[in-house]
């Protein structure tokens, strides 16, 4: 299953997404490193594509050859553990 990274949306992709493709519900880009398995906000150039150039509108369409739609599953399972982690170091360090 894959997710608009902007409305979070179900889509049905199934093969390459095209650089002009856009999401029904919100009309966002789709071919956007914030979609892309690759992007991590934490990574050098927010990239784990070592040869991939680099990408200033990680949010706008571009040409990367390295893109690949992300897995929901796995875009998801990153954002669920942090506030679980953060109420556990609050709870670690309470006074």
């Amino acid at each position: 299953m894959k997710l608009c990274h902007r409305c979070k949306n179900e889509l049905d992709v199934r093969d390459k997404v095209g650089r002009k493709e856009t999401c029904p519900s919100c009309g966002s880009d789709l071919r956007v490193c914030l979609n892309c398995r690759f992007y991590d906000s934490g990574a050098y150039n927010q990239c784990h594509e070592t040869q991939a150039e680099r990408v200033v509108d990680k949010d706008r369409s571009n040409f990367c050859d390295y893109f690949v739609f992300r897995d929901s599953v796995s875009g998801e399972s990153r954002v669920e553990k942090t506030p679980d982690a953060k109420a556990k170091l609050e709870d670690l360090f309470k006074k």
